[in-house]
C-alpha cells in the first residue's frame, strides 16, 4: 500500500507520483481547530489531487490521526472507517454544556468534592461492552437531510433514537477531579462527548468532553502520522 507516514515522508515526490496513478493513503496528524473538510481542501492544493476523502470525521477541537485517501484508495474509505479507534481523552466532571464539549459555555455547575478516583473508576467501568448511546444533538447526523448540528444551532433538539456501540476498554491515565483522562478503544460510530456526557450522568454531577485527541485507527498510529506543515516543508524542500 502506497502509505505517506513519518518514515516515508522523506520521500514525498515517489508517494505522490504513484498516488497519481494507483492512489494513496496519508496518516494525517489534525491539528486542533481544523475541521477534517479543511485537512481535505489543503492535500487537493498541495497533491492537485481531485479525488481525495478521509476515513472518519474528527471535530475541529479534536486532533489526532485522520486517514486520508487519493484517487483509486479512495475505494477503501469505508475499510478504514470500519476499524476499531482509540482516543484519549479529558473528561471534566462537574458541568453539562449544550455541545457535550468545551465548544460552548458551562452550565449546571456541581461539586465534584464528594468523588474520589475509586468512584470516577467504577462510573467509567460501567460503560466497557456493548452500551446503548444517544447521540449528541450537534453532531453530523441528519434529519430529513439536515445536519443535526444546524437543526441545534437554531435552538431546534429533536428526539434521537439510541444506538448499541461497543467499547472494548477504558484505561484510567490520570485523575484530578475534576478533570480525568481516558483512554478509550471503540468501535465505529462510537460519540466520546456522549461518553463523557453519560459518565458524569453516572455520577451524577454532569460532563463533557474537555478534549480530544485521535491516537489510532485499526492497527495505524498517530505517532507515525504527518502534519499538513510537515508536508509543506517537505513540498518545498523536493522543489529547490
Amino acid at each position: 500500500m502506497n502509505i505517506l507516514t513519518q518514515s516515508t515522508l522523506a520521500n514525498f515526490d515517489a508517494w505522490l507520483e504513484t498516488s497519481r496513478t494507483a492512489g494513496g493513503v496519508l496518516l494525517i496528524d489534525k491539528e486542533k481547530d481544523w475541521t477534517s473538510f479543511d485537512v481535505v481542501a489543503k492535500l487537493r492544493g498541495i497533491t492537485k489531487i481531485k479525488k481525495i476523502g478521509h476515513a472518519g470525521t474528527l471535530d475541529p477541537l479534536a486532533t489526532g490521526l485522520l486517514i486520508v485517501c487519493c484517487g483509486a484508495m479512495t475505494k477503501q474509505i469505508s475499510t478504514f472507517q470500519e476499524q476499531t479507534k482509540a482516543y484519549q481523552t479529558v473528561v471534566k466532571l462537574g458541568a453539562t454544556t449544550k455541545t457535550d464539549d468545551a465548544e460552548a459555555e458551562e452550565e449546571h455547575l456541581q461539586s465534584t468534592e464528594h468523588l474520589t478516583e475509586l468512584s470516577v473508576a467504577a462510573a467509567v467501568q460501567k460503560f466497557v461492552g456493548e452500551i446503548s448511546q444517544i447521540p449528541p444533538m450537534y453532531s453530523a447526523l441528519k434529519k430529513n437531510g439536515v445536519p443535526l448540528y444546524k437543526l441545534a444551532r437554531k435552538g431546534v433538539e429533536i428526539e434521537r433514537e439510541a444506538r448499541l456501540v461497543r467499547v472494548y476498554s477504558i484505561e484510567m491515565v490520570s485523575v484530578a477531579l475534576p478533570l480525568c483522562t481516558l483512554d478509550i478503544e471503540c468501535s465505529k460510530g462510537t460519540y466520546i462527548r456522549a461518553l463523557a456526557r453519560d459518565i458524569g450522568a453516572e455520577l451524577g454531577v454532569g460532563g463533557y468532553m474537555a478534549d480530544l485527541r485521535r491516537t489510532a485507527i485499526g492497527d495505524f498510529s498517530v505517532n507515525d502520522a504527518v502534519t499538513i506543515p510537515q508536508i509543506l516543508e517537505q513540498r518545498m524542500k523536493s522543489s529547490v
